[in-house]
């Protein structure tokens, strides 16, 4: 059996863990199982790229940040455009038939899920595996990546409070998640945020100055967590390009700089911001997520073993279980803004910049 796997998107701590453990049940377990690298993701197969793994390749990776693969963000929305009389869909097709695949593992978030899902109904079999930080893949309680992430986030808000603390600040702490507030959500309940902003939550920004300057009578500084794709309320309706293209006219940065500013205009507090940016990305995976990518891999491997294409590896309940690929390529799990977790953080005086 000749087993291709690569790594798309965004990269997240895990990834080597997943193929790692692939790698190893594959040659343990399918007997002639010959393991096929293809680099820098969906981009590798568009060119045809791949190269032989030997089981040693699969064994000190466990604890590596990154992905030993590489990988490249390929937008799905240009994969059935033709260019130069073929598209990058075809590409994949024929290269995937050219390098005598019977079998891909593709380790990635929910654009890359799309990809798998429409290389699956060309006739290739692909296994979806679930990675992202920003936990937002539909059909999987958890995401590998996600857990490090929020750990990472966690200590570096925990860091950044007793400079606030010191200063007397209020402080704004720019976390990933364009579409999904997870991250920002747990992250900022581990770390004692005082306010959380997500995409899924609206906020007015009369509330955030409100809240700010009332809480400021009794404690000497302020953490907010914000979600880069959280946004004001009077620009909920907007889609992402409008948004974009006001802020940009207007001279916004990001809605976190221009929050920081009014903030500090309207209630005299000493504001500042910071953005996280790729350090939330990086790193060794923490405990959690070696064991859950373990789990991930291994059940992922014996599927293949078993001949189960179309589908994609998930959690459910603690249990590893897969979802087909077609039932869950171009859906997102959002946070309900009327969940138990958003509600506790409300019971627990954590607030969302709402009235």
């Amino acid at each position: 059996m000749k087993i291709g796997i690569l790594t798309s998107g965004g990269d997240c701590a895990g990834l080597n863990a997943v193929i790692r453990s692939i790698g190893l049940y594959c040659t343990r377990n399918i007997p002639g199982a010959e393991m096929i690298g293809i680099p820098d993701g969906y981009g590798g197969l568009i060119r045809g790229d791949s190269f032989r793994m030997q089981e040693k390749d699969f064994e000190d990776i466990l604890d590596r940040g990154g992905t030993v693969l590489g990988t490249s963000r390929q937008p799905f929305k240009r994969m059935t455009v033709e260019e130069n009389g073929e598209s990058r869909l075809e590409k994949m097709c024929d290269n995937y038939k050219k390098m005598g695949l019977d079998c891909l593992f593709t380790l990635g978030g929910a654009g890359t899920h799309k990809t798998a899902a429409l290389l699956g109904f060309e006739g290739c079999n692909v296994i979806g595996l679930p990675k992202t930080i920003d936990n937002d893949i539909y059909g999987t309680d958890v995401t590998f990546g996600f857990q490090t992430a929020v750990e990472v986030v966690t200590d570096a808000i925990d860091r950044i409070k007793t400079t606030v603390a010191s200063h007397r600040r209020t402080m704004l702490v720019e976390i990933m998640g364009n579409k999904a507030g997870w991250l920002t959500l747990h992250s900022g309940i581990a770390a004692g945020a005082d306010m959380i902003l997500i995409p899924e939550i609206p906020f007015d920004i009369d509330a955030v100055c409100e809240f700010v300057a009332d809480s400021r009578r009794d404690k000497p500084y302020n953490v907010i967590a914000v979600a880069e794709g959280a946004t004001l309320a009077s620009e909920a309706a907007y889609k992402k390009s409008e948004r974009a293209f006001a802020r940009q006219y207007m001279g916004e940065t990001t809605i976190t700089r221009h929050l920081a500013e009014v903030i500090g205009e309207r209630t005299g507090t000493e504001t500042r911001y910071t953005v996280l940016g790729y350090l939330q990305r990086g790193g060794t995976p923490c405990a959690f997520d070696r064991l859950l990518c373990s789990r991930l891999g291994g059940v992922a491997a014996q599927l293949a073993k078993e001949g189960r294409f179309g589908v994609t590896a998930a959690v459910s309940g603690g249990r590893i279980t897969f979802n087909a690929l077609s039932d869950i390529a171009g859906k997102y799990k959002l946070v309900d803004p009327n969940g138990p977790t958003v509600k506790f953080a409300k019971d627990i005086g954590i607030a969302t910049g709402t009235k």
